[in-house]
């Protein structure tokens, strides 16, 4: 599995030990971590709405297959990365969140407080997230008796934010403001991890229009 990982302005001091959290769990599972900004307050300044459109590139394109996103609460990188199409994000506090998403929701994308809450024991609380997120099977439902509704739901859902985002994929990020976009994917982080890994060569033009 490729992980993209992504903080907002705010909270870019706590990357390294996000970071550090995340690889510690996902290196002995062969998963590979992208960390795509912010890596510090002085990196490329980025915002939750920037990290919406940062997700919706990724995940779209096939670049990766799961996004660890945050800000100050989380709320914020929550609804931005739900406004996309191709995106289903989790709102995460604790382990159980993330065991019950990963179960229940089977989602693509988690959001995450790294203000809110984060004090003592923060970063065990962070590692116990990411163990649940990543290991063992995904979708199976919780509890056994109530996964066939889960998994029946879970799908509905999907096919209703597909049907409510009519557009072509490429239409809707084209009806933003281009800035946001231009600036969303100037990282050279996220250029690495995206032209490395891009699966769709239209997404992938466009992008480089974008930076051309």
């Amino acid at each position: 599995m490729k992980i993209a990982l992504m903080m907002e302005n705010s909270q870019a001091a706590k990357n390294p030990t996000i970071l550090k959290e995340l690889t510690s769990v996902t290196e002995p599972l062969h998963h590979e971590v992208y960390n795509v900004g912010m890596c510090d307050e002085h990196d490329h300044h980025l915002t939750y709405i920037h990290l919406g459109i940062m997700a919706s590139l990724l995940l779209n394109s096939q670049a990766v297959d799961f996004v660890v996103a945050g800000c100050g609460t989380g709320q914020g990188a929550m609804m931005s990365l739900n406004v996309h199409p191709g995106v289903v994000c989790g709102y995460c506090l604790d382990p159980s969140d993330a065991f019950l998403f990963n179960q229940i929701n089977n989602g693509n994308a988690l959001a995450l407080a790294f203000a809110k809450g984060f004090g003592w024991g923060a970063e065990l609380n962070v590692r116990y997230i990411f163990e649940k997120a990543f290991t063992g099977s995904r979708g199976e439902g919780y509890p056994k008796e109530r996964a066939e509704p889960q998994q029946r739901n879970a799908s509905i859902l999907n096919d209703v934010k597909q049907a409510v985002v009519k557009d072509n994929y490429l239409d809707t990020l084209r009806s933003i403001d281009q800035e946001l976009v231009r600036t969303a994917v100037s990282g050279p982080r996220f250029q690495e991890c995206f032209f490395n890994h891009c699966q769709k060569t239209d997404i992938a033009d466009y992008v480089k229009s974008l930076l051309d």
